[in-house]
């Protein structure tokens, strides 16, 4: 690999290192965020359900900005918007809490998308190892951020706003890193964009839609409440945010292996189908006895989440034939899926809220697991069959 590449790919990773920790790092502290701002339960989780819903909301900006500036400077603007919106949340008040997480929010939307198209342009013959790669640096991103939130607080001494607010360095880190890469890029993408409609009109779009929707509300329902529901059920603080870090500590091993194994197959179907009924696993796991050997609920559910995840972004790449048919797939196919991804932690809250226990909110997510495993079943099938 020439020194150019492997700058790439550096750039690559610790800018995917950013795409979670604005939304991980809420969980641990969710409970200080409630009480200091004065929030229910259903608020709460709307802190997530706003981020989230941006992720879809703001998707299709990223193929407008990469048309115009080119897809490395395009994710040079979204890591530095992501830490204005970071420092913007932490400052005093719902308002600035919600408008700085929607700005966050649309920052990682635009990073989504275009993180695909980033990987087919530059690395077009290393696509499935590409994405296990920084699939691989986002995980472990959002692992970091539950695991170090609490204990940063302890080590700092700083509230949750001050915490919350060193989300916005690393983000500034990366955006310098990149700096190089994106005025040396191209003003635009090589290859023209897919006509919008022929991409609408195409079944495979829509079956990858429902698929990344379905495998992202199963994820961040639980990222938004799994802490919640460990403490409620007697799990200290710190180390029910350690649960959920290894949750997403395991979704490494399914994010380094899953994507280049999966890439030598003319059919994802099979990979899709374990991972759902691993995270059906861990969801079932959490709800029958959430203080019995939860640490093995949360490696089974990471690690069917974390290929989940790797699986519908490498079948984006794969299936798109060059980086604007690629960013344009992605952008549908995200902007759609987290719309409905959006309804999760929001879900959760007003289930819980309205049943007083956890056991309604999980069942809920556990008919959603079985519903992605249908669908990701035929989103993973070649495009012939």
């Amino acid at each position: 690999m020439s020194l150019r590449s492997a700058l790439v790919v550096a750039g690559l990773v610790l800018a995917a290192l950013n795409m979670r920790p604005a939304i991980a790092g809420v969980s641990p502290l969710l409970d200080q965020i409630m009480t200091d701002v004065g929030l229910t339960p259903a608020g709460g989780g709307a802190i997530t359900t706003v981020m989230v819903v941006c992720l879809g909301l703001f998707g299709p900006v990223a193929p407008l900005l990469a048309r115009r500036i080119g897809l490395d400077r395009t994710l040079l603007v979204a890591l530095l918007v992501l830490a204005a919106g970071v420092l913007l949340r932490s400052l005093d008040g719902a308002s600035a809490l919600y408008t700085g997480a929607a700005i966050a929010g649309t920052a990682i939307a635009i990073m989504n998308v275009v993180m695909p198209g980033v990987v087919k342009q530059h690395f077009p013959a290393k696509a499935g190892l590409l994405t296990s790669v920084y699939v691989t640096a986002l995980v472990a991103g959002a692992a970091a951020a539950s695991a170090l939130m609490i204990p940063l607080q302890h080590l700092t001494g700083y509230g949750w706003r001050g915490v919350s607010a060193l989300v916005a360095l690393p983000a500034l880190a990366a955006a310098a890193l990149w700096l190089p890469q994106a005025l040396g890029g191209r003003a635009a993408p090589a290859n023209g964009p897919r006509p919008f409609m022929a991409l609408m009109r195409s079944p495979l779009t829509w079956k990858l839609t429902v698929f990344m929707g379905l495998q992202s509300l199963t994820f961040y329902a639980m990222l938004a409440w799994l802490p919640t529901i460990f403490q409620e059920a007697g799990v200290p603080a710190e180390q029910a945010g350690f649960l959920l870090a290894v949750s997403n500590l395991s979704q490494v091993a399914a994010t380094l292996a899953v994507p280049v194994h999966a890439e030598r197959r003319a059919s994802q179907a099979p990979h899709v189908a374990a991972a759902a009924l691993l995270t059906a696993a861990g969801y079932a796991g959490v709800l029958l006895a959430p203080t019995t050997v939860p640490w093995l609920w949360m490696i089974v559910l990471g690690v069917g989440q974390g290929a989940s995840l790797a699986l519908a972004l490498l079948i984006i790449t794969l299936r798109a034939p060059d980086p604007s048919s690629v960013t344009a797939l992605s952008a549908v196919a995200q902007s759609v899926g987290y719309v409905l991804a959006a309804l999760g932690p929001l879900a959760i809250g007003f289930l819980r809220q309205a049943s007083g226990g956890w056991t309604l909110p999980l069942l809920a997510g556990l008919v959603a697991c079985l519903i992605q495993l249908a669908v990701g079943i035929r989103a993973g099938r070649p495009l012939l069959s």
